[in-house]
């Protein structure tokens, strides 16, 4: 009886096939709504329309002006099943929070879209073009703008540098933070702030229906499917892009590595996300491994002198390179 039993457990083991790895866990720094937050919905849904991978579980884990998903990041050593959405604001807020060497610490995966940040006023604004708001924005101390980034992420740089473009004090600029883009939406269309300054993706949806009217774009082409002049079209000698990428946590060793590279590399060659580019107002900019670590280090240390020019309080850490598989 025990030689039957024992049978019939081997043999439902070998029915059951290998063990299939954890699923992908792909962890967002700052609330639902935002930028990382679309990006990363949409990198997981065409993960999985492509084929290239089962089920990729989207999950939050905000504070700390994201900085508190990177340590929790840079804790999981060797785990390559959890990547984190990062970019532009992730290293802004690193050197804000005093926190920059975490992102040295972690594994640079891709770097994968750029995206050009947009100046929207509510449809029922008074301000009709870009030249309209800077006139006002100069003479009334009080006009109020709206950003959806901590201090030295995309849309708080676009701001101060428009600003600081345009003659006024980056100092000197009132603004209100919100936390993802659905506060930041209310907030304009309940005129709590007069003007925001925020991702071109993210709200497509409100631009399309008339309930925003957008003055600008800040990257080097108009956006399709967004009626507005680039800043230099419009007169303002000045371009600012955000970037998105992944990274995953210390520590994997180069094989782990290669995989998720070699994921990423293969899904960028799909249908799924050429659409996803399109649909979104995305620019390819994917930069692979080692490319996208020294261009993190160079990153860190551009943002930094930014922050320093704009008089944004930063840490004094020195970050260490982007790690790369030794």
């Amino acid at each position: 009886m025990a030689v039957v039993v024992l049978l019939g457990l081997l043999l439902s083991g070998c029915a059951s096939g290998p063990a299939q790895p954890d699923p992908l866990r792909l962890m967002v720094p700052t609330p639902a709504g935002g930028g990382y937050d679309t990006t990363a919905r949409v990198l997981a849904l065409t993960l999985e329309e492509s084929g290239l991978s089962g089920e990729v579980e989207v999950f939050h884990l905000t504070g700390q002006a994201g900085t508190t998903a990177l340590t929790r990041l840079v804790h999981e050593k060797g785990n390559d099943r959890l990547l984190m959405q990062m970019g532009l604001g992730l290293v802004g807020s690193s050197l804000t929070t005093g926190t920059p060497s975490d992102i040295g610490r972690a594994t640079a995966l891709a770097r994968l879209v750029e995206e050009p940040e947009v100046v929207v006023v509510p449809a029922d604004s008074p301000y009709r073009t870009l030249d309209d708001l800077v006139g006002a924005w100069k003479t009334a101390p009080g006009l109020r703008a709206g950003v959806g980034s901590h201090p030295g992420g995309p849309d708080h740089q676009a701001l101060m540098l428009i600003a600081e473009h345009v003659g006024l004090s980056p100092a000197d600029v009132p603004f209100g933070r919100y936390d993802g883009g659905g506060e930041l939406l209310a907030a304009l269309l309940s005129h709590k702030v007069d003007f925001a300054v925020t991702g071109s993706a993210e709200y497509r949806h409100a631009i399309a229906a008339g309930r925003l009217r957008v003055l600008a774009v800040t990257g080097a082409e108009p956006v399709a499917g967004i009626t507005a002049p680039t800043l230099r079209q419009a007169g303002y000698d000045l371009e600012v892009v955000n970037w998105r990428g992944l990274m995953a946590p210390p520590g994997l060793t180069p094989q782990q590595r290669g995989r998720l590279t070699d994921l990423l590399r293969r899904l960028r060659a799909t249908p799924e996300w050429e659409r996803a580019l399109r649909d979104n107002g995305w620019t390819d900019a994917y930069l692979p491994g080692d490319a996208f670590a020294r261009f993190l280090t160079s990153e860190n240390r551009r943002v930094g002198i930014l922050l320093d020019r704009l008089g944004i309080p930063r840490s004094d850490a020195t970050p260490s390179p982007a790690r790369t598989p030794s």
